[in-house]
């Protein structure tokens, strides 16, 4: 099982590499970029040791799929998918912080409600709600873009606006896109049966535009809950039939594991890894609609390589 956790490309023009968590960012001529979708996985802000065969396909191709279908609300950073794992942009100058929005109480915010938490980022939280409870109306709970490494920390729109990181009329916008695009996501998963539950954008700028930048509504940046049973198995208490990778954090979590100073990570054996990418794809049909083709790995590299240089000589 071939899984892609490294690249090292030369691309004519090649100005700068950036290497994040999962993906890896090559700026090439004056204002494009070539963003690859690797097969790491992160989970608590850290690099799991193994690949997920597939996962970067998936996720690139969830990406173009739903940047295509909310281009209509927010200019976005994408121009082309020359590769099944590579989507090719407009450079932006992005924003250092990530706008999440929640339309339930869970995850994290759970357990941080469930500790006695009543504020995050400074959205007062009602009490006598339940896990997994619908918020009356979805809230937005921004966090820092922190660098490589580092931990991304919960920030208030008052002390976004007080460090001056982003400008009131720009934050304004920020918030209308992210409420728009988090109704389409919803409208979109209704008709897939399934609950768009939480997730994140981030937005940058170009030429004094702000344009939507990065993934949006993979089962990487986002939760999913499947929309038949929500509402019996909330009722009785259970847990809700999901799509997201909280799967692999509860893995993590069960196994002594939350990203903490002195903990190990567990072993991810051949079966581990397997039925992780057997999930994801699990994930990208029901998120997407569509039967999840395989691209040809067998020399994922050079077939990368040979599609990007091929499309960047038309540009």
């Amino acid at each position: 099982m071939n899984a892609l956790t490294k690249t090292d490309f030369h691309f004519e023009g090649q100005k700068s590499t950036y290497f994040g968590k999962v993906r890896d960012v090559y700026f090439v001529k004056n204002d494009l970029l070539v963003m690859i979708a690797t097969d790491r996985i992160s989970a608590f802000d850290v690099v799991l040791p193994k690949g997920i065969p597939y996962k970067g396909q998936m996720l690139n191709q969830i990406a173009a799929k739903f940047l295509d279908a909310t281009a209509d609300i927010v200019p976005n950073w994408k121009i082309a998918t020359p590769d099944p794992m590579v989507t090719i942009g407009l450079r932006c100058q992005g924003y250092p912080v990530e706008m999440i929005v929640r339309g339930y109480l869970c995850g994290s915010a759970w357990r941080a409600y469930k500790s006695g938490v009543r504020e995050i980022c400074g959205v007062t939280i009602p009490e006598g709600m339940h896990e997994n409870e619908r918020f009356p109306t979805p809230i937005i709970t921004p966090t820092t873009k922190a660098e490589l490494g580092l931990h991304d920390e919960d920030i208030s729109k008052e002390e976004i606006l007080e460090q001056g990181l982003v400008s009131a009329e720009e934050y304004a916008l920020l918030e209308k896109y992210t409420m728009e695009l988090f109704n389409r996501g919803t409208e979109i998963a209704a008709q897939r049966g399934l609950i768009l539950v939480d997730t994140k954008y981030e937005f940058g700028s170009h030429d004094g535009k702000i344009y939507l930048i990065d993934e949006i509504h993979t089962p990487d940046s986002s939760r999913y809950f499947y929309a038949d049973g929500y509402e019996e198995r909330f009722e009785k208490g259970e847990a809700q039939k999901q799509l997201s990778k909280e799967f692999v954090r509860e893995w993590l979590m069960n196994n002594g594991f939350q990203g903490k100073e002195g903990q190990k990570v567990p072993e991810m054996s051949d079966k581990i890894v397997k039925n992780i990418s057997d999930r994801y794809i699990e994930l990208f049909e029901n998120i997407s609609g569509e039967v999840f083709e395989k691209a040809d790995a067998s020399n994922v590299l050079e077939r990368i390589e040979k599609n990007v240089i091929d499309y960047l000589k038309t540009v």
